[in-house]
């Protein structure tokens, strides 16, 4: 058993103790690392919650639970697992920090490394999503995203080899936070000597308190749960909005970017925008507007930043300009909360966020784009007072901000809930609706996500995973309905080129389009494309690709985004190596198309939609009218009478993206439990 620094409860003078870098053996006095520079020290001691240091430490060692609530940039992130790591916690186990987006993960644990002077991945280091940069045996500090951490309970359910979980950013309310929340307050109550921290912007602590306590005495002095405040450190923020909202916020955006530019003082510029694609037309349009500029101008360094980048393009917004250069970071919500980047002082809110909505009666998940809440917008505009005064410019009205709703609902109650049931079975959980979560989901999406995970193979009737299938799939950081394809791949004698699909299914904007060259790319992109979709064109894509040994040139000529394909190449490794782990065969159809077509249905079959008398395309289940994409192989081709999509785009109408060109009959062989004939002649 370790020994542990005795610190001051909340109320005491935290400066009345001995700030000695000396080596205490009596316990009594917290301990620093006399190897940290004096800079980045003195950097750490800036930060505000660096005065709570003390009051955290006892609340940790008091309460099984302790909630902080403190905006982001007040260093929680970064300083409350180096505070326990130092205090000695880390002699029990490993301190686990769970982070809802991937980059934060990446950012969070080289910056922690930096300031313990020490190699990333060995005491400090991260585990995201096909990325695994720890060291079993001696990694202390790991920051993971939600998912990985279930993954993690799913190999040892009491999470025996931490000794604190810090669950972060819990005001975004994603579907694995609620996930993660259920779960922990379960093995709190089997794991006494576990310490969990929740870390939120904008929470509602009472909601918290009132979930993990278990003290049911009324006795406050047996309660399990202490709370304690952050207050952060801002600056003044100047509010400024348009008297009509922007028609076009990515091209608004633009402008009010070159706009700053020419007319305000320096600083960098933070651009929200809803998702990769508009990220990338507004990266192109600055660029463009940037090539006008007037030696006296000055320039600017334009940057994207979405969930879609390799790590180290994300990482390139966190490294400053070069002198005279002023950075302009165009983002989606990705950059709201998890991670501060430095010299932010302007930012442009689009006033707009894009959020997945589930249709439990036609099984289609569509990507809304809505109106943003007011607690959004506020952390967005937050973003620009971190280290001076800003100014944030709202593209809408000021009465539109007061009509925006308090907060957005959170995922659990409005997604597909496929992953979180799969997940929860692989757990032991078997009864979703004894399930205790902090927002209970509608009974009829986790109906509707028992009935998908059935028909996929992955439930008996028994409602249990079937084995090895539903255990395997469940294993897989990806949706059922992909890790089943991966999974049946073998069977058809096409895993390679199924993984090469998942793999450029798990990035975006493969294509490239540069102004002036538009009708010349789509040329070129023309002998990509084929009659039988969008997914077998991404394989040629890829395939090309690996032909011409993953050549930036030959992506250049062909007007292909070679960010995109040598990221599809790094998660295509990682895959190939859960399929050998799982003895799937990697064979190769040879160009048989149709093995693969039907190894993507085997999957995607609750994705079917047929082309109706009306014109359009309806869902087979719940009869959803919906239309073909427009950056779609098949927008301007022939319309095919039978489809599956990989996702719904709800934008001026409801658009099917990433398809593939079926024959109804393989619906009935490879789901005979989801499809029957008369249902599809009914039609």
């Amino acid at each position: 058993m370790s020994l542990k620094p005795k610190f001051l409860k909340p109320g005491d003078d935290i400066y009345a103790e001995d700030r000695s870098d000396v080596d205490q053996t009596s316990g009594t006095t917290f301990i620093y690392n006399p190897h940290r520079s004096l800079s980045i020290e003195k950097q750490r001691q800036r930060l505000p919650v660096f005065r709570a240091r003390n009051h955290i430490l006892y609340l940790v060692e008091k309460y099984q639970t302790t909630v902080v609530v403190g905006e982001t940039g007040s260093g929680k992130s970064t300083q409350i697992p180096q505070y326990l790591r130092d205090a000695g916690w880390a002699a029990d186990g490993i301190i686990g920090i769970a982070q809802p987006r991937r980059v934060a993960c990446t950012t969070l644990a080289e910056r922690v490394a930096e300031e313990c002077d020490v190699m990333l991945g060995k005491e400090v280091g991260y585990s995201i999503r096909f990325d695994d940069c720890s060291t079993p045996g001696t990694t202390q500090i790991k920051y993971m995203t939600e998912g990985l951490l279930v993954r993690e309970m799913m190999a040892d359910p009491l999470l025996r080899q931490y000794c604190v979980i810090l669950l972060d950013e819990v005001h975004e309310r994603t579907l694995y936070t609620d996930i993660v929340l259920g779960l922990m307050k379960k093995i709190l109550r089997r794991r006494k000597d576990l310490r969990l921290i929740i870390c939120s912007a904008t929470i509602d602590a009472d909601q918290l308190y009132n979930f993990f306590n278990y003290n049911t005495t009324g006795d406050k002095d047996k309660d399990t749960v202490s709370v304690l405040s952050v207050e952060g450190r801002t600056h003044p923020i100047d509010v400024c909005y348009l008297e009509e909202p922007a028609p076009e916020y990515v091209k608004g955006s633009a402008e009010t970017v070159m706009k700053i530019h020419r007319k305000e003082g320096a600083g960098d510029v933070l651009v929200f925008l809803t998702g990769a694609e508009e990220v990338d037309t507004c990266v192109s349009l600055l660029k463009e507007h940037a090539a006008t500029l007037k030696k006296n101008e000055g320039s600017i360094l334009v940057l994207p930043m979405h969930g879609a980048l390799s790590n180290s393009d994300q990482l390139r917004v966190f490294h400053s300009a070069p002198p005279g250069v002023r950075k302009v970071i165009v983002a989606t919500n990705i950059a709201e909360t998890s991670v501060t980047i430095p010299g932010i002082v302007y930012v442009i809110d689009c006033g707009f966020v894009k959020v997945r909505w589930y249709n439990s009666t036609s099984h289609t998940d569509a990507l809304v784009v809505v109106p943003t809440s007011q607690a959004s917008a506020t952390q967005r505009a937050g973003r620009a007072g971190r280290t001076r005064s800003g100014k944030v410019y709202r593209l809408y009205p000021e009465e539109e901000f007061r009509k925006l709703s308090e907060i957005t609902p959170p995922e659990m109650v409005r997604t597909n809930l496929s992953s979180a049931v799969l997940n929860l079975m692989a757990l032991g959980i078997e009864n979703m609706l004894r399930f205790d979560f902090p927002s209970p989901p509608p009974a009829k999406h986790l109906t509707s996500a028992l009935d998908e995970l059935y028909a996929l193979g992955a439930l008996t009737e028994e409602g249990t995973l079937t084995k090895p299938l539903g255990q395997q799939m469940a294993e897989f950081p990806l949706s059922p309905q992909l890790a089943k394809m991966l999974l049946v791949s073998g069977d058809f004698g096409c895993s390679q080129e199924i993984l090469s699909i998942v793999a450029m299914l798990q990035v975006q904007n493969v294509f490239t389009k540069p102004r002036g060259q538009e009708h010349r790319a789509r040329v070129i992109h023309r002998n990509f494309q084929v009659n039988e979709g969008d997914l077998i064109t991404l394989l040629n894509v890829f395939t090309g690709y690996q032909k011409h040994a993953e050549s930036r040139r030959w992506c250049v000529e062909k007007f292909i985004n070679h960010r995109a394909l040598r990221r599809a190449a790094e998660i295509r490794g990682r895959m190939e190596k859960l399929l050998v782990n799982f003895d799937i065969p990697l064979t190769s159809c040879e160009g048989g198309i149709d093995a693969v077509c039907r190894c993507i249905t085997a999957g995607m079959f609750p994705n079917a939609a047929f082309l109706h008398h009306s014109g359009f395309y309806h869902t087979v289940r719940g009869n959803q009218p919906l239309h073909i994409h427009p950056s779609s192989v098949l927008y301007t081709e022939t319309q095919p009478q039978w489809v599956l999509f990989q996702e719904v785009l709800h934008t001026s109408q409801m658009f099917m993206r990433d398809l593939t060109v079926i024959d109804p009959a393989w619906l009935l062989e490879l789901a005979p439990h989801f499809y029957e004939k008369r249902t599809m002649q009914d039609h």
